[in-house]
């Protein structure tokens, strides 16, 4: 039996134009391709270099009650209160030590940690500048700011291991006195160095009255340096 059938046809020869006509797609996919990848940014290692280095573990317990606002030091010629002078003379301090690690703990009636321990000065001193009075109820529990730093500590496997503690005042919250912290610094092998920020006498306190003007006043801030 005869049929009819395609088969049976010549075959047609395909032009340049019909064997192309998928070109366009194809180069669309890899011009998408390629952005996609520019857009990732791959990079080839040319250099690496491995730097080991042994330093030390220091935490900075610092006081930011409302006493700290005493203006009687100057800075830059201009009279500032204690907390910007103590923080200025911080990051001193951490800007020069680039091989140890740093944690940062502020205390007021309480304790809290602003950094644990790092070597990224960048992101230590971007919080040591954001410290503000406020941020805890007021209060110095100088027992809790050493303890919560010497938690900081508990894990740490350095040879040498210290807490900086600068307050101006004296302690009086808290659950943990100032000595049986020390006993708890002492059993784990902590240094511990206390620094009191303030000078003798009268010292010009910011005040505001009841419209929100700001005056000073002449006030006296004890320190228990006996304690320290």
């Amino acid at each position: 039996v005869r049929f009819s059938h395609t088969a049976i046809l010549p075959k047609g020869i395909v032009s340049w134009r019909q064997r192309l006509q998928g070109l366009p797609f194809a180069l669309r996919l890899i011009s998408l391709t390629l952005f996609i990848m520019a857009l990732a940014g791959p990079r080839s290692v040319l250099d690496y270099s491995e730097y080991k280095t042994e330093g030390i573990d220091i935490v900075l317990a610092i006081d930011v009650s409302t006493s700290m606002a005493a203006e009687d030091f100057l800075l830059a010629g201009k009279r500032e209160n204690r907390l910007e002078v103590v923080k200025s003379v911080v990051k001193d301090f951490v800007t020069a030590r680039r091989s140890d690690r740093i944690g940062l703990v502020v205390f007021a009636s309480q304790a809290y940690t602003v950094s644990p321990l790092t070597t990224d000065q960048n992101w230590l001193l971007s919080n040591l500048e954001r410290l503000r009075f406020g941020l805890i109820e007021d209060g110095t529990a100088v027992g809790s700011g050493l303890s919560s730093a010497l938690l900081r500590l508990k894990d740490s496997k350095a040879k040498s291991k210290v807490v900086i503690l600068l307050t101006d005042g004296i302690n009086n919250t808290g659950e943990i006195s100032p000595l049986e912290a020390a006993k708890m610094a002492q059993a784990m092998g902590v240094k511990v160095y206390t620094i009191g920020a303030g000078t003798d006498g009268p010292v010009p306190f910011p005040v505001q009255d009841m419209w929100g003007r700001m005056f000073y006043q002449q006030a006296v801030i004890e320190m228990d340096e006996t304690t320290l």
